[in-house]
């Protein structure tokens, strides 16, 4: 089964705690802190399989989490490292944060290997704490959390040449005539139901990569038919190739046609209208004389004031191909070669937080609350207490990580003393 569109939830591994332990042995009065650090937790890695053509493994199974790291352990042991989760995608294939739609990678152009959501840093035990001050540190870092997201893959086929068009125009027939590709070719509409991709072989070693968008009608923009499901596989290539029925078999009107499908993919992406295009007027092999002669002038009456080239063939006999092919080639060429990539909008880095450890205890000495570790020191050296905002923040700060509601489990009450280094204060709910 063919699938270019899955959405997943993907985590990575959570970094293991750091260790609170001290050196115990015999006739060894105070040993000090040995606590080991926790393991790093596994990164979620996508990673591009050229075997894989569809998404549809991610169809099933829609939840992906990566190992955590293990707690560090005593005796300065340091907890294992979770193993990567490596997912396998096709090339073409682009990441997208689902709330928001932003690109997180698109697995293309070389890029085969994309860490996209890094597994939590382990926790120092509290061996890393110990100071002069402090020689029997009761805290240890926590691993850092994991990471989790939920993500879109799309795969985006890569291709030079892209053919648009109507149902039952001829399409893959002529993508069949030119390449090496084998589509279900038959007479009824929506025969092709998945894109094809053919390699066009050109004389001195030239040629390009050539793609049959199926089913684009009118409306697909909006999700009518099957076009919708393919429309994103129309945005990497560098040329269109609108293919008509000029001899209008079924009734259409060839020159309608083409604006209708136009239509289609200014709504879906104003950015594909602008890339250069040519018609090739199909199935003209079905008429004779006057009526052939009629059938092609009424679209180049239209079409060619505008500068759009037109090309009269047959996707059954090949009148008219070899033209068609050498000057879309030449246009490929005058494009460049520089490949469409979807630029990253989303940087999974902004996900990570602060780990740093801190801790609450009760000095029976003093009878007051004492705060203190890195997370603690690390924001006083930004915050400036003095002032009714900095306050604030502070207040703000202890009740986001956690220590007011420690403190309450604690049994504190209004009017009891907090200290944080320097600093005392009386508590109030």
């Amino acid at each position: 089964m063919f699938a270019d569109r899955a959405e997943i939830f993907i985590k990575s591994g959570k970094g293991g705690n750091g260790c609170v332990a001290f050196r115990r042995e015999l006739f060894v009065a105070a040993g000090g802190p040995n606590g080991g650090d926790g393991g790093r937790g596994g990164d979620i890695v996508f990673e591009v399989d050229k075997g894989l053509n569809t998404l549809t493994d991610y169809r099933f199974v829609r939840k992906y989490c990566a190992e955590s790291g293990e707690d560090g352990r005593g005796n300065n042991c340091t907890g294992a490292d979770g193993k990567d989760l490596i997912l396998k995608v096709p090339e073409g294939t682009v990441i997208r944060e689902a709330s928001s739609g932003k690109v997180i990678a698109d697995m293309s152009n070389g890029n085969m290997r994309e860490v996209v959501l890094k597994g939590g840093k382990g926790g120092k035990g509290n061996q890393h704490y110990a100071t002069a001050t402090m020689q029997v540190p009761q805290y240890a870092q926590p691993g850092q959390e994991a990471k989790e997201l939920n993500v879109i893959l799309e795969l985006k086929v890569i291709a030079d040449v892209g053919l648009v068009g109507f149902p039952n125009v001829g399409k893959s027939t002529l993508l069949s005539r030119v390449s090496n590709a084998r589509p279900k070719i038959a007479n009824y509409h929506f025969t092709t139901l998945n894109p094809n991709l053919g390699v066009v072989d050109l004389k001195d070693g030239e040629g390009f990569v050539m793609a049959d968008i199926p089913g684009l009608i009118e409306g697909a923009s909006e999700g009518v038919g099957l076009g919708h499901q393919f429309l994103k596989h129309i945005e990497r290539c560098r040329v269109l190739i609108h293919i008509v029925d000029a001899a209008c078999t079924e009734g259409r009107d060839a020159v309608q046609d083409i604006y209708k499908i136009n239509k289609e993919l200014e709504a879906y992406n104003s950015s594909i209208s602008k890339k250069p295009w040519v018609i090739a007027a199909n199935k003209l092999d079905t008429l004779y004389g006057e009526e052939k002669d009629i059938a092609l002038q009424l679209i180049r009456d239209e079409f060619e004031p505008q500068g759009i080239k037109i090309f009269p063939i047959s996707a059954v006999s090949g009148e008219g191909i070899s033209e068609l092919l050498y000057y879309v080639n030449d246009l490929l060429k005058k494009c460049g070669d520089k490949p469409i990539v979807f630029e990253k909008e989303f940087y999974t880095e902004s996900l990570e937080g602060d780990s740093e450890p801190y801790f609450v205890s009760y000095d029976e000495n003093e009878k007051e609350y004492v705060i203190e570790g890195p997370r603690i020191e690390k924001m006083l050296g930004y915050t400036n207490l003095d002032s009714e905002k900095g306050f604030e923040f502070f207040q703000n700060f202890l009740k986001v990580n956690g220590i007011l509601e420690e403190l309450e489990a604690m049994g504190i009450k209004d009017g009891d003393t907090v200290r944080i280094y320097g600093w005392a204060f009386d508590y109030y709910k």
